[in-house]
């Protein structure tokens, strides 16, 4: 819940405004300002003070205790000019706040954290979408601080995860990319590969060494000290009771049976086990009193794992030769892309437990950067691109994002004609569990990138699609609204489609009387199927039909053409134009290219 806090009367105009924006979200709290606060503080994730920031401090200053669990902070001025992140920036969500009012309010938002200014990922948030849990917070400030001097951070993982880039030359371990010629080019002040100088250990801040930062990301305990450490949640326990078996015998075998395989109980994801156990008292005690969830599978499901310890008893009991060893291995299955029995099967009294540890599925996000200008790309199509370890895309494309790549991210650019290989990168990076960025123009959907690379991914890649501003919609918006009513898109470039098919195409657009937009129209020698395209449009639609040509929409050497059949110049079109073809309804008024929408507004 969000705490809205305020002491004048702008302040608590501009408190609804946020309450209405974000239905659900908010209290608006009322009286003595100090009264809000401490009341806000209590019962709030993160609050949002309509006060200057020295009030703010002096008001919050007492009730400081930890920032792992205080709420985060946004201060809004009067004027409601600038939203500050005051408390809490990453753990307590407040410049991500402080973003968010300011959209609503028209302010400027104030993040002052290091990382963000440096455009660095922030190590107390470091794998947090992931699940992972800092195990030693108090390394995060030395250790920051050491990474934007610009130390050589060490990554180790027990496999792979899909994490965002640090900077800095990173050694490889499962979860970074090996080095590439590409990598000399990855923007920002940290791409340096050169030594970090010798310093002696007196020297050195807590966590960082003369060979720089050395940060772990395993599930294993006994990790030697001085390290900034990560939890995964990579752990699936699997347990098997007989009925009435008691939920402190079941956490103790669970307990033991970690200890003895010197794994970590914060990296433990789930509980699993069959069926026939789901509603078993000791069992969902234990998964509630840990905040576990609890799997469970029909036995069938379970009888199907190859285990180790099968147990011809437990067959007969419930259907399957294991419970503990099956359930784990298949809960982890499900969740990752891969799992392996890192505790076999262990037993108590009325109990068994065994332990499966899995690799996490990669992330491939397909990008599209929309037609060319900064402001027509979305704001998740940015964060997309910043929370990519590596970028793939074409060269050109991603030179219009390099600024926008945290340092350290994998850059792997290539040349036209080379989409399928493209794909094929980012796909195979992504199945080895990385996280992996494909970019396109446009929307990536769309005559892009999209396509191939879902062609090629597995159910082993978990794939997230980020819509852009396509080139026929910049290219209509600069036009008018010829796209008011029924349209077709087609590209006339023959390299992946027949040219018959995509006369037959053209021919059953132009019969329907649809709007066209045509793709990839006219190349320096493939002219004279624009010719035909166009021929074939004549044959159906008047000489006066509305054409519109956009070259480059968006860009610096953007140009609009509005013309018509008879008196369009082909010699205008290139590869970077989008023509669009009106119907025979679609007319010109007041200069621009509009298409009726077919049906009049009843009054």
């Amino acid at each position: 819940m969000i705490s809205l806090v305020w002491t004048t009367a702008a302040g608590e105009r501009a408190a609804h405004r946020l309450a209405s924006a974000w239905p659900g979200e908010c209290t608006v709290h009322s009286g003595p300002v100090a009264d809000q606060v401490r009341t806000a503080w209590r019962s709030s994730d993160a609050i949002v003070a309509f006060l200057a920031t020295g009030a703010t401090v002096r008001l919050v200053a007492p009730l400081l205790g930890d920032k792992r669990s205080d709420p985060g902070v946004v201060c809004v001025d009067e004027a409601g000019r600038y939203a500050v992140a005051l408390l809490g920036g990453h753990g307590g969500g407040a410049n991500d706040l402080a973003r968010r009012a300011a959209a609503v309010l028209g302010a400027e938002p104030v993040i002052t954290t290091a990382t963000d200014s440096a455009g660095v990922t922030p190590l107390d948030s470091y794998g947090a979408d992931l699940g992972f849990h800092l195990a030693t917070p108090d390394l995060v400030a030395p250790v920051t601080r050491a990474l934007l001097d610009g130390s050589p951070v060490t990554v180790h993982t027990d496999t792979t995860w899909p994490l965002p880039p640090l900077p800095g030359p990173l050694a490889s371990s499962p979860s970074v990319p090996a080095a590439s010629a590409a990598d000399s080019s990855v923007p920002g002040p940290f791409a340096s590969t050169s030594p970090v100088p010798a310093a002696s250990a007196a020297e050195m801040p807590p966590g960082v060494s003369a060979g720089g930062i050395m940060i772990e990301v395993t599930d294993r305990v006994g990790v030697s000290g001085g390290v900034l450490l990560y939890r995964p949640p990579s752990l699936v326990v699997g347990v098997g009771a007989s009925r009435g078996a008691p939920a402190d015998e079941i956490a103790a075998l669970v307990d033991e049976t970690l200890v003895r395989a010197g794994l970590a109980v914060e990296s433990v994801r789930a509980l699993a086990t069959v069926e026939a156990k789901a509603g078993e008292r000791g069992i969902v005690a234990l998964a509630e009193a840990r905040g576990w969830p609890l799997l469970t599978y029909p036995a069938a499901a379970l009888a199907g794992v190859e285990v180790p310890n099968p147990s011809e008893v437990v067959r007969a009991a419930v259907g399957t030769p294991s419970v503990a060893e099956a359930a784990a291995l298949h809960a982890a299955r499900r969740l990752g892309r891969a799992a392996e029995l890192v505790a076999p099967k262990r037993a108590s009294a009325t109990a068994t437990a065994a332990v499966a540890r899995l690799a996490p599925r990669g992330r491939l996000t397909i990008v599209g950067l929309g037609p060319g200008a900064a402001d027509l790309r979305t704001p998740r199509a940015t964060a997309a691109l910043r929370r990519a370890g590596t970028v793939v895309g074409l060269d050109q494309y991603v030179d219009q994002v390099r600024h926008l790549l945290r340092p350290g991210t994998r850059v792997l650019p290539s040349g036209l004609g080379a989409e399928e290989e493209r794909a094929r990168t980012a796909v195979e990076l992504a199945t080895r569990g990385h996280a992996v960025a494909l970019v396109g123009s446009g929307d990536a959907g769309v005559y892009a990138m999209a396509s191939p690379a879902l062609e090629m991914a597995g159910v082993d890649v978990d794939v997230e699609a980020v819509p852009g501003v396509t080139a026929a919609l910049a290219a209509a918006a600069l036009l008018g609204a010829p796209l008011g009513h029924d349209h077709a898109y087609v590209s006339l470039s023959d390299l992946h489609t027949p040219w018959p098919a995509i006369v037959a195409r053209l021919r059953a657009v132009a019969a329907a009387d649809l709007v066209a937009c045509l793709y990839n129209p006219r190349s320096g020698r493939r002219t004279a199927q624009f010719d035909e395209a166009m021929a074939i449009f004549g044959e159906h639609r008047p000489a006066g039909t509305p054409v519109g040509l956009v070259r480059d929409a968006s860009r610096p050497a953007e140009r609009v053409t509005a013309t018509t059949l008879a008196r369009l110049d082909p010699s205008m079109v290139d590869m970077n134009t989008v023509v669009l073809v009106g119907s025979s309804q679609t007319r010109i008024v007041a200069g621009r290219m509009v298409t009726p929408r077919g049906y009049r507004w009843l009054s």
